[in-house]
């Protein structure tokens, strides 16, 4: 399988090997190299309907194959002219975005292609290339719209995951009733509660939070239209209507990690229980131990759940029918980041679920390897902080999912920029929820 060209920031494997089969189909349709990074879109759409034989059609998985390397072309485009780059991003359809190193813009190719070639213009890639070019231009030479003042750092692919990714988990538990109440609210009556509640905090919030804060929810409230409830505006801004939930309906819930500590580590903790015997040990598993591999990571990779868990499905802890929508407004919205989670399966386990010895069997089994292994085991800074950071996660769940009455369970996607502020968040979530105190 051919691999992408070595480069500062590589293109996401599916994405180049897509954009390498077209160029080798356009080659072979065309009689000759087709150059997909200078051929005008327009000759490249008359190429890409000659192979696909007639008109694009979205819905057919050979057709967004081609599309994908479509995007593929247009994306090294943008990287060659304006030095632009892919990042992971969960929330997109690729699984990965373009971001540009000179102003906040992001791109998805894919969708752009998509967009284009479902409309049979894709001369349309041109005109969104030339509004990109004009809003570097503006930050550029410091135009009066311009995205980032002149002299700050460019930004990388880690800078645009941290702030767009939304690779961090965790649990809270809402509030019905006030989800509903809430989604059913006018933005501006929304956004005077907000106002209010950041000038209540306790403690108060840092002037450069607080402002942050308004201008990200309170302003994005007042640019809502003042009339309809936030719930017929949720395609408009599905994010901030995730948010206005979490923040006036969230009465219990967990700390955020990021979504492969859950899946590798936390929620396995809980389907294997306390077994009190382990499996044997293979060769590689031994070595793995003595060369250093943490016994926790050891400890979920080798013993086997006691528990039933689905062999698929989210988080390998929730089926696909676990899965539901915190309020049917949120039906409108493609990508949630706000899913309602059938407690069912995990309640039971929850139940019976105790800190002090699911870390003794850890413990047990950390003796076990490493008298296997014949190496005295030395517990590392980074084995303890790991187990007890699962182990305060799964006491959180225990405590949101098994001692609120009445609430929906939910997981919360975040990015890690969103959940490096979330105990300031909690502050103002507190004053949201607290009752006013009036002097008379």
């Amino acid at each position: 399988m051919a691999q992408p060209a070595p480069q500062a920031h590589p293109v996401p494997q599916h994405v180049f090997q897509a954009q390498s089969q077209l160029a080798a189909a356009l080659a072979q349709s065309e009689g000759q190299a087709f150059d997909l990074l200078k051929a005008p879109w327009a000759d490249v759409e008359k190429a890409v309907t000659k192979l696909l034989g007639g008109a694009f059609q979205v819905n057919r998985q050979e057709h967004q194959a081609l599309a994908l390397g479509v995007a593929g072309a247009f994306a090294s485009r943008m990287a060659a002219e304006h030095q632009a780059f892919w990042f992971p991003n969960r929330d997109s359809p690729e699984g990965a975005t373009l971001g540009f190193p000179q102003a906040i813009i992001m791109l998805s190719p894919f969708g752009a292609v998509m967009d284009a070639m479902g409309q049979g213009k894709l001369a349309r890639l041109e005109d969104l290339a030339a509004d990109i070019r004009r809003s570097l231009g503006q930050v550029r030479f410091g135009g009066a719209n311009a995205a980032a003042p002149l002299g700050q750092p460019n930004l990388g692919p880690v800078d645009y995951q941290r702030l767009f990714d939304p690779g961090f988990l965790q649990f809270v538990v809402l509030d019905p009733n006030k989800t509903k109440s809430t989604l059913e609210a006018k933005p501006d009556a929304l956004a005077r509660d907000v106002k209010d509640a950041l000038g209540r905090t306790q403690p108060p919030l840092p002037p450069e939070a607080k402002q942050q804060f308004e201008g990200q929810i309170v302003m994005s409230l007042q640019r809502l239209e003042a009339t309809k409830p936030l719930a017929d505006q949720v395609e408009r801004a599905p994010r901030l209507a995730e948010l206005i939930a979490h923040m006036v309906a969230t009465v219990g819930g967990t700390g955020c990690a990021p979504e492969e500590f859950w899946h590798e580590i936390v929620l396995p903790l809980l389907f294997i229980g306390v077994p009190q015997q382990f499996p044997p040990l293979d060769e590689d598993e031994v070595q793995a131990f003595q060369q250093g591999a943490e016994p926790l990571a050891l400890f979920v990779d080798v013993v086997p759940h006691s528990h039933p868990a689905p062999e698929e499905g989210l988080l390998g802890a929730f089926e696909m029918t676990e899965i539901g929508l915190a309020h049917p407004a949120f039906a409108r919205v493609g990508a949630l980041r706000l899913i309602q989670i059938n407690p069912a399966r995990l309640k039971p386990l929850l139940e019976q679920f105790d800190p002090d010895k699911t870390a003794d069997v850890v413990r047990r089994f950390t003796a076990y390897v490493a008298e296997k292994a014949g190496k005295p085991t030395e517990e590392t800074p980074q084995g303890k902080e790991m187990l007890q950071a699962a182990l305060m996660l799964l006491s959180d769940l225990k405590r949101a999912a098994t001692t609120v009455q009445g609430g929906q369970l939910c997981l919360r996607r975040l990015t890690e920029a969103e959940a490096a502020s979330e105990q300031a968040l909690a502050l103002v979530r507190r004053a949201l929820q607290g009752g006013r105190i009036i002097l008379t």
